[in-house]
């Protein structure tokens, strides 16, 4: 784990519009068991950004950490920054690009 907390990230090297404290969506599995994040959505709802290992997430393994423990886990995510309100990005394994497209399954 960084020694840095979140509010010590130098702002430059911050890419997200949200602070680095900001809560978000993960799993046990992504923070406990260190497995690859594959999918993350936007909410077009409410912005809340969620990180997952499976596309296939139960609510009892859900978890709030925040989003500058989520981009340390995984600094390939800082590449999505940009991700739009209501957008979903998925790739199939670390070595992959992320792809990125409209979620439409998400509540407006």
């Amino acid at each position: 784990m960084s020694s840095l907390s979140d509010k010590q990230l130098s702002v430059k090297d911050w890419p997200y519009d949200d602070p680095p404290n900001v809560a978000v969506f993960t799993t046990r599995s992504v923070v406990a068991d260190k497995l690859l994040i594959k999918y993350v959505y936007h909410e077009q709802s409410d912005g809340a950004w969620q990180f997952y290992a499976s596309a296939n997430v139960t609510l009892d393994d859900v978890i709030i950490v925040s989003l500058a423990h989520v981009a340390r886990t995984d600094p390939s995510v800082k590449l999505l920054a940009d991700l739009p309100l209501g957008w979903f990005a998925y790739r199939p394994n670390a070595k992959a690009e992320w792809h990125r497209a409209p979620n439409d399954s998400d509540e407006s």
